[in-house]
């Protein structure tokens, strides 16, 4: 197999891995790494004790009335709400229930160029997407025909300190205060999010601390064929380390699965919104839809009793914000696989891991790639050197592969024995240029899902015309010259291709792959440009050193 075969192999794997990816997005139960038969044996059927029918707050087992209405989450007015800022969000938080129905990332711009900001949960008319959060259970606050209205001291908070605390007050008919605190510390999109229960009645307070995500269930949001995004949720118990579900699954069966620890979330393109419960207990795990079309997915700790006189505190914690890996690995087992890099999670991880590393010195994303693509085409020089010495090879014996097939005509046995014959008597190994190209398809499609996924890259700028390198050129400069050097590649390594339809295609190639880059990441682009560039330098010192060997043993 000769280089120019093998590019031809290359594009052919490219393409299949893209049509692979869009049936994955449209099957998210198909991810690899997930076993799609163990999906009976993690979901049951709807149970009572989960969100049913019309229900928007789960209920808990021993709940004295199960047939709670469902809040009407519109009925709530502007008057209703505190705002929390913070150095990273700006909050708002309703006071029926302590519902999170708004964060804006101030950090993050809803549209590069633009002062919009980045609204990760909201609630509009048509569309929610809200962190909700409560007390249920036989004492619970949330399962009664309404939930808690709760009072506070002031409507507006600001992070001034490294701490901004938010409370929350409510009065039970019984005497018992309820107080709900949200915690925000500067730098951090993690929010604490507990209540004290301080038991002024007469009778002990049994309770359980459920927390769910709620948001419409859209059809959008899964991107191109070149740039496929997952929107949907997703969770993680002892069984399931990472596990993507679907609206289509949450439509299909309510989640009911208990394990130690874990965690609920839903994600979307560079964002996560998560509740991380009490690492220390078992949770239920659960899932549920509604008539408005909107999906659940959400936690239930375990049931907690409170004596007469004394006080409970419990606690989880929300985040709203980018797939941060670092800050998710730190908030639980796992959470950090919520930036997925497909199958070649085990290659894009280190290349993340250098690419940043790189980063913290040049400061500049555009720099990091180059550079990244400086050492990988350094660690595969000895690979590269060996495939274009095979090559010059191949380029020297060409006469005689011509001289054969004229020869040997049709016959293709006498053709592979002479051709292997010439092979061992010349030293020519045919497939010596075959691997270092297909050592870099992992490293490209792996390099394609650091850029796809991590939040670092969105809307970062490189220089001149490339503003951001998680999108496409705007003025296609950066595939064009890609295409170009692609050309010259081809000029510089001629190799004997004596069939026409596999020639026409083969001199079609740099055009066929420029098309396919104009919509690829141009964080991408430049890596594939910046490693042609490499190739033809090394090629041509090769060819060069190749030469003058040659011409040496001439005159001696």
């Amino acid at each position: 197999m000769d280089s120019q075969r093998t590019i031809l192999v290359i594009a052919l794997l490219v393409l299949s891995f893209f049509m692979y990816q869009q049936w994955l997005i449209k099957d998210a139960t198909r991810t690899p790494g997930i076993d799609p038969t163990s999906a009976p044996q993690q979901v049951e059927d709807r149970d009572p004790s989960v969100p049913g029918g019309d229900l928007d707050v789960p209920v808990a087992e021993g709940t004295r009335d199960a047939s709670v209405p469902a809040v009407d989450e519109s009925s709530v007015i502007a008057g209703d709400t505190i705002t929390v800022v913070t150095d990273t969000q700006r909050i708002e938080i309703s006071l029926r229930g302590g519902d999170i129905i708004r964060a804006e990332l101030l950090n993050h711009a809803e549209t590069l160029g633009e002062d919009a900001r980045y609204t990760i949960l909201f609630n509009r008319p048509g569309e929610v997407h809200v962190a909700q959060s409560g007390l249920i259970g036989p004492d619970g606050l949330d399962n009664r025909s309404e939930r808690p209205l709760f009072s506070v001291d002031q409507r507006e908070f600001a992070l001034q300190g490294e701490t901004l605390t938010v409370p929350l007050y409510y009065t039970d008919e019984d005497g018992s205060v309820i107080v709900k605190t949200f915690t925000f510390n500067r730098g951090d999109y993690a929010v604490k999010v507990g209540y004290r229960i301080e038991n002024n009645g007469e009778n002990a307070r049994t309770v359980a601390f459920y927390g769910q995500l709620k948001q419409t269930m859209l059809n959008g949001g899964r991107g191109s064929m070149f740039m496929p995004t997952y929107r949907g949720a997703a969770y993680s118990s002892d069984s399931n380390r990472y596990r993507k579900y679907s609206f289509g699954d949450i439509r299909d069966r309510n989640l009911n699965q208990t394990t130690p620890a874990g965690w609920v979330a839903m994600l979307e393109h560079y964002f996560v919104t998560a509740w991380v419960p009490d690492q220390n207990v078992t949770n239920r795990l659960y899932s549920n839809s509604n008539a408005q079309n909107e999906a659940m997915i959400g936690f239930i700790g375990p049931q907690m009793t409170v004596a007469p006189g004394s006080t409970l505190e419990l606690t989880s914690v929300l985040y709203t914000g980018p797939k941060d890996q670092a800050r998710l690995r730190e908030l639980a087992q796992h959470l950090n696989l919520t930036v997925d890099y497909g199958f070649l999670w085990w290659l894009a991880q280190p290349i993340y891991w250098l690419l940043a590393f790189l980063h913290s010195f040049v400061h500049n994303w555009g720099l990091a790639i180059i550079l990244v693509t400086v050492v990988v085409k350094s660690v595969l020089y000895p690979l590269t050197k060996a495939q274009y010495v095979s090559m010059a090879k191949m380029r020297k014996i060409a006469p005689r592969m011509k001289e054969m097939r004229e020869r040997f005509g049709d016959d293709r046995h006498k053709m592979s024995q002479a051709m292997m014959k010439m092979y061992q008597e010349e030293k020519v190994n045919p497939l010596g240029g075959c691997l270092p190209m297909l050592l870099q398809l992992p490293i490209f499609l792996a390099l394609y899902w650091v850029l796809l996924e991590s939040p670092e890259i969105r809307h970062a700028d490189f220089m001149l015309w490339i503003t951001d390198l998680s999108s496409r050129d705007p003025y296609f400069i950066l595939p064009l010259l890609m295409g170009a050097s692609m050309y010259l590649m081809q000029r510089l390594q001629p190799t004997p291709v004596t069939d026409p339809m596999q020639a026409k295609i083969l001199q079609y190639m740099p055009v066929v792959f420029t098309v396919f880059f104009l919509f690829f990441p141009a964080g991408l682009v430049l890596y594939w440009l910046v490693s042609n560039l490499i190739s033809i330098a090394q090629m041509t010192y090769i060819y060069r050193q190749i030469d003058k060997k040659e011409q040496a043993k001439k005159k001696a």
